[in-house]
């Protein structure tokens, strides 16, 4: 069951649409929690579809028998019991929404048995869904889009950090049209990486505990910062308190109101759909005429390459028959660069080697477990 649900996240991760697995009760689910908590740490769109004991026996210590939305509720999005066949088609219509809409996670919903037996007149699956109580912004709002552009276009030394929430808002083609139109440097988060192309001069490398120096000076000596769907993970700003501690600026672009201002005091929010918000971003710089400090952005850019010139991914090839990792790595890429190639990995040091030495110039085609750092995902990952 668990690798089920890996599967089905892996699919979710590859294409962007929603995985669906299907588990029995009792046990089968309380072998998925591991698989649902991976995919809700970092907010992969999944319904998982569980079994339960018939109704009339429910909180009675049934065969296989479990609590199944006590069980999930903290690891997702939204959870349903379903108690009468008629509600199945307008909750699964529901919990497909919930789960791809937003900040996508995954949705459970659980059948008993007797419900899964019934009959009903099926009328056709609904077209819409309406819920007062969930209506994610998805929309900027148009004062602060305006706010960051003219913060960014007065940037001495301005840095773009991106997160996994690029991908999921599919604004790869959004990002790289902005950096290209400023010519800001930029980063990627483990969770975000292809979506910027590694192997383009603008792209300081990953960030964080195991990021390159560039990537992680340019952060701490930046004066103005554009967080686009990143949440300042503790794996890469550290401790809050010593974080960037220079006197500068952030903007901070999330789907998700609660993550703005969650671990580091921003001071541009902008609550929205990421890619919506940068096509609003991109339209307003062409709109103004603004440009970009050119003598300013040279000068940063000088001091960025003098922390490029210390190489400090260089590894020396070892001695006799000793193969280095990042060697394999490396010669992975070359051999499969050219290729529609997706990489899976499970967790640990491999899975950094991964991240460092293999150049993602595509969208989604890294796959492994950021948030919740899962071990054992590679090989169902890669089955999804």
């Amino acid at each position: 069951e668990q690798a089920a649900v890996h599967a089905a996240d892996g699919y979710a991760r590859a294409t962007g649409d929603v995985g669906v697995a299907l588990v029995t009760s009792g046990p089968g689910v309380t072998n998925a929690v591991t698989g649902i908590a991976t995919a809700y740490m970092d907010s992969i769109p999944m319904v998982i579809i569980t079994g339960q004991v018939p109704t009339n026996a429910i909180g009675q210590d049934a065969f296989q028998e479990c609590d199944t939305v006590g069980i999930t509720r903290p690891i997702v999005k939204h959870n349903f019991l379903v108690k009468d066949v008629r509600q199945m088609a307008d909750t699964l219509k529901k919990a497909f929404h919930i789960a791809r809409s937003g900040r996508p996670g995954p949705v459970v919903v659980d059948i008993p048995k007797d419900v899964s037996f019934n009959k009903t007149l099926y009328t056709g699956y609904p077209q819409t869904v309406e819920m007062r109580s969930y209506n994610p912004v998805r929309k900027g709002h148009g004062g602060q889009i305006r706010k960051a552009l003219h913060l960014l276009m007065s940037a001495k030394r301005p840095y773009i950090y991106t997160g996994g929430g690029v991908l999921l808002s599919n604004a790869s083609q959004e990002l790289r049209t902005l950096v290209d139109m400023l010519g800001y440097p930029c980063t990627n988060t483990l969770m975000g990486l292809g979506a910027y192309p590694a192997s383009d001069k603008k792209f300081l490398g990953m960030l964080g505990m195991h990021g390159t120096v560039e990537a992680n000076n340019a952060m701490q000596h930046c004066d103005v910062l554009l967080a686009v769907g990143a949440r300042f993970d503790d794996r890469v700003i550290g401790s809050p308190k010593h974080f960037a501690q220079n006197e500068r600026k952030i903007i901070h672009i999330d789907i998700d109101p609660s993550s703005i201002s969650k671990r580091v005091k921003v001071d541009i929010p902008i609550v929205g759909d990421v890619k919506e918000v940068l096509t609003e971003l991109i339209a307003m710089i062409k709109e103004s005429g603004l440009k970009p400090d050119a003598n300013a952005l040279g000068g940063w850019w000088d001091t960025i390459e003098g922390w490029r010139k210390r190489d400090c991914m260089k590894y020396s090839l070892g001695k006799g028959d000793v193969i280095k990792p990042q060697y394999v790595i490396e010669t992975l890429w070359n051999m499969t660069k050219d290729a529609d190639t997706y990489i899976t990995s499970d967790v640990g040091q491999h899975q950094m080697w991964a991240a460092q030495y293999y150049k993602f110039d595509e969208p989604r085609r890294w796959i492994n477990s950021g948030g919740l750092g899962t071990m054992g995902v590679g090989i169902p990952y890669a089955m999804g």
